[in-house]
């Protein structure tokens, strides 16, 4: 039989050659998706990225309905979860922004809402939000994929675990009917799951609220979330925890310490002059908005005292590039010292005195 008429071989020649040609593209769509939620202030808790293996692709290809007919007849084009990506949020509430951010970066070719078709037929079981999606330009870091269909999976921490561990309770009964007691007992978790994920919004609710001033408050990877949220309020989504570290060694290397300096960082002018210049894709996060605020108001300084920190140091160097290309083809390099009036002051007082030391 000819590849023509036999799919599953010519499924096995186009995979192979894929996974040949991009043998990191798990790491690659995996590094992508947190990059992306990361500027954007996304709280989340992993992302993870695989690559379907050829035993369960094969297996997937083969399926077939009731009539006989195969479920995927064209097999490459109608199996969309050859590279999966999950994510896996703290409380539900976090769902909604990180699917927002991917609807605003991708082509969404297919949305489901698993946890919303169970609150509908009343019943309980596996919760999450999946993605068919399809690589578009607006992901530099995924341009050699442009065209790629892959699928995400969105849920929180409570809902995979749950998902994880009935998965493999039936796999490894290899299809065969579970112990009634079995499923009861699966029931009786996922309602257990849901209500402590209701609970856990329900913190992170009242966290939220829970605002100190931040006058006379000392700026450290522990203060900086509440200074943050009484200076930005709402309108800049909260980053990762982590991420306050690196924030903080941020500010601190541009010599950025104090309260009134971060105030004066977060002007209002400025801020404008960033959102104009870098047509971010969604609202970003705190840290991304601060990290270019910081590049408008240092430039090139900015990127030799932090260009090689945060998690992937070694493409720090050249988004950094980028990003400050923007903002001097926006103009906005030319009139960055006017955003910030105490720096313009300093550096005319220190011209000053060079020309009276000159003359």
């Amino acid at each position: 039989m000819s590849e023509t008429t036999n799919p599953i071989s010519a499924l096995a020649n186009r995979y192979h050659e894929w996974v040949r040609t991009h043998p990191e593209a798990d790491r690659t769509f995996g590094e992508a998706i947190e990059e992306l939620l990361s500027d954007a202030g996304v709280s989340f808790d992993r992302v993870s990225a695989r690559i379907k293996s050829w035993p369960s692709l094969k297996a997937k290809a083969k399926k077939r309905r009731s009539d006989g007919s195969l479920v995927y007849p064209n097999p490459w084009e109608d199996i969309h979860d050859i590279v999966g990506v999950r994510v896996t949020t703290f409380h539900s509430t976090e769902i909604p922004e990180a699917i927002k951010v991917l609807r605003e970066s991708f082509r969404v070719r297919r949305s489901v809402d698993k946890t919303k078709e169970m609150q509908v037929t009343g019943s309980f079981g596996y919760g999450s939000h999946h993605l068919v999606l399809e690589v578009t330009d607006e992901v530099e870091d995924l341009a050699m994929h442009r065209g790629q269909v892959f699928e995400v999976q969105v849920r929180t921490v409570l809902q995979h675990a749950w998902a994880e561990f009935e998965h493999d309770i039936r796999y490894k009964r290899g299809g065969a009917a579970l112990d009634p007691q079995v499923d009861r007992a699966f029931t009786l978790a996922a309602g257990l799951i849901e209500l402590a994920d209701q609970q856990f919004d329900q913190i992170a609710a009242i966290k939220a609220s829970d605002q100190k001033p931040a006058d006379d408050v000392e700026l450290s990877a522990e203060t900086l979330p509440g200074v943050l949220a009484v200076l930005l309020g709402n309108r800049f989504p909260r980053s990762r925890s982590e991420h306050y570290r690196w924030l903080d060694e941020l500010l601190s290397a541009n010599g950025i310490s104090t309260v009134t300096a971060l105030k004066e960082l977060l002007s209002e002018p400025a801020i404008e002059a960033v959102h104009k210049a870098m047509k971010y894709r969604f609202c970003p996060g705190q840290v991304r908005l601060i990290d270019d605020l910081l590049l408008l108001r240092f430039g090139e300084q900015h990127i030799s005292r932090t260009g090689d920190t945060g998690e992937r140091a070694h493409q720090r160097p050249s988004r950094l590039q980028g990003r400050l290309g923007q903002l001097q083809r926006a103009g906005m390099m030319d009139s960055a010292l006017s955003f910030f009036p105490s720096t313009a002051a300093k550096v005319e007082e220190k011209n000053k005195r060079r020309r009276n030391k000159n003359n």
